[in-house]
């Protein structure tokens, strides 16, 4: 194929696939700015209160978490930052609120990411929410029987002021959205390369073994590393794309989902909990550990479900 048709195919297949991500994300935006207008976040944080107090955290951090499940990680480190010097915490506290964090995240538009890909939203909403209370109630319990990490944690981080402004938000979006873009043309670019000089096979079989066991399919193993390294949008956008294509079983598409679900962009959703002081081996070693466990027992107990129950409740067939 000559260059300059490789390249249009190569931007034509990468604006398919923003333009999937895009009508999942603008609408789903506009209305989370909309509820967070009347008030949606700081209910959400009033309900919250009793699950901070029983993984061990002020009732205060609540609002941190609330504003995390609507928003996205860095709309709620800007509210932790706010309320750190009121509310002080050890780096065990914060490595709990930093872990439930990083599982339960932005879920309106990855839950909605996932549905477009075939896995159940509810599924995906009560999985993420759920396994975060749980990693949050473990590593209290180790924290508290161990007294492990129970120093001040420090802030390394202070956000800039930011403008709240309706101009300035929408500005901030449409900034986004492009970045997201050039992203994607970078990953289609950058997987079709390495794909022809072989490397994605290299790779393959060296993850192969673990996501064999986790019952993911060598079709999906690719697409998986993308979303551990670089997030779930994009690792979820490229599954959308493949599903569709009917070049991944509907299996593999919730194996792969859920397990980015609890572990996925672990390069730079981690630096950024560290800089809130959390502990790295909670909030990556001890994360991975965890997902790994995870997906391997909800592979088992999906193994004894019949084929019926899995369409109708957890994952179904997606078409264009």
């Amino acid at each position: 194929m000559k260059f300059p048709n490789y390249l249009t195919s190569i931007v034509k297949n990468s604006i398919t696939i923003s333009f999937t991500l895009f009508k999942l994300m603008i609408p789903i935006i506009i209305l989370i700015k909309i509820l967070e207008e009347f008030g949606l976040v700081i209910l959400l944080s009033d309900w919250l209160t009793p699950v901070m107090e029983l993984v061990g955290l002020p009732g205060a951090m609540g609002l941190v978490w609330a504003t995390t499940l609507v928003t996205n990680l860095y709309g709620g480190l800007v509210v932790y930052a706010s309320l750190a010097a009121d509310v002080p915490m050890t780096v065990a506290q914060v490595t709990v609120l930093s872990s439930m964090m990083l599982i339960a995240h932005a879920l309106p538009i990855e839950a909605r990411i996932a549905q477009k890909a075939g896995v159940s939203l509810s599924l995906t909403m009560f999985f993420r929410i759920g396994m975060a209370v749980i990693i949050g109630i473990i590593y209290n319990q180790i924290y508290l029987l161990t007294h492990w990490l129970q120093q001040p944690a420090l802030l390394l981080w202070t956000p800039d002021k930011v403008d709240s402004s309706l101009q300035a938000w929408i500005q901030n979006q449409l900034i986004s959205l492009l970045l997201i873009f050039f992203i994607v043309l970078a990953l289609v670019l950058l997987l079709d390369i390495l794909k022809r000089l072989g490397i994605i096979q290299w790779i393959n079989n060296l993850i192969r073994p673990v996501l064999h066991v986790l019952g993911i399919g060598r079709e999906a193993e690719t697409i998986t590393l993308v979303g551990l390294t670089l997030g779930l949008s994009y690792g979820g956008a490229l599954l959308i794309n493949e599903a569709q294509e009917g070049h991944i079983k509907p299996l593999d598409v919730l194996y792969s989902m859920l397990l980015l679900g609890l572990s996925h962009s672990l390069i730079e959703d981690t630096l950024l909990m560290m800089l809130i002081g959390a502990d790295l081996g909670g909030i990556l070693v001890g994360r991975i550990i965890f997902t790994l466990i995870v997906i391997y027992l909800m592979v088992k107990l999906v193994n004894h479900l019949s084929p019926s129950k899995v369409d109708q409740f957890l994952v179904k067939t997606v078409v264009k």
